[in-house]
């Protein structure tokens, strides 16, 4: 499934995960997720407003994680999409997406 980094500010706080996947890949009320983050596999608690329009998953250490990355964006101007792959009953492996120049010249794009 593809999700988004979520910004707040200047930092990225976590990421953003589309109404759609939370229906097929995340049965109702479940309470946390694991994420493996390259070689790390952390727990992150799912707050009550995923389920409410507001599907977040955030965490200190997958900010941390996410900052690492040394995106090409900056925070805050654009949401950088990832891959998240189910691996297993709510286990996901977070990863980015290989990029590529653009066609004139601007910004990298991930490839598809």
């Amino acid at each position: 499934m593809l999700v988004k980094t979520q910004c707040k500010g200047r930092a990225y706080t976590g990421v953003s995960v589309s109404d759609n996947a939370v229906r097929r890949y995340f049965p109702y009320q479940t309470e946390s997720v694991e994420l493996e983050l390259d070689h790390l596999l952390i727990r992150c608690g799912l707050d009550p407003k995923f389920w409410d329009g507001q599907p977040e998953i955030a965490d200190p250490r997958l900010s941390a994680w996410l900052e690492s990355k040394n995106f090409n964006w900056k925070p805050g101007e654009e949401r950088v999409p990832l891959a998240m792959i189910p691996l297993g009953e709510n286990v996901f492996r977070l990863q980015t997406f290989p990029v590529r120049k653009g066609r004139r010249g601007g910004m990298s794009q991930p490839m598809e």
